[in-house]
């Protein structure tokens, strides 16, 4: 019966992690690619090139963005926008922003929700 219930529990974290990974793709160059739906309807796609870098799709454009130093999550800043990403997997939080000339968060333009 033991033996059960720890294959049971070890499809159940199987399946979990699966369900967790949905929304993530894995490329050919190693890159990761996630898909954000935001509160605005927009989808945002963001692509992780390397731990310093993201690429944000939004609006038709193509955003390159390096990491800033951040509290807490991950931030990038590039065009005059910010990045800014906390947890991972479906169910993480993504927020774009204005990036201010002094360095710091301006208006939030999207709140979005990994899928």
């Amino acid at each position: 019966m033991t033996s059960r219930i720890h294959l049971a529990l070890a499809c159940l974290a199987s399946l979990a992690f699966v369900a967790g990974c949905a929304g993530i793709q894995h490329k050919s160059d190693g890159a990761t690619e996630h898909a954000y739906q935001c509160e605005s309807g927009q989808t945002i796609h963001a692509t992780y090139p390397s731990p310093e870098t993201a690429s944000v799709r939004y609006q038709d454009r193509e955003l390159d963005m390096i990491i800033a130093i951040s509290a807490s999550g991950a931030r990038y800043v590039g065009h005059g926008l910010e990045w800014w990403t906390k947890g991972s997997g479906s169910g993480s939080e993504g927020m774009l922003l204005r990036h201010l000339a002094n360095g710091s968060s301006g208006e939030i333009l999207e709140i979005c929700t990994a899928l």
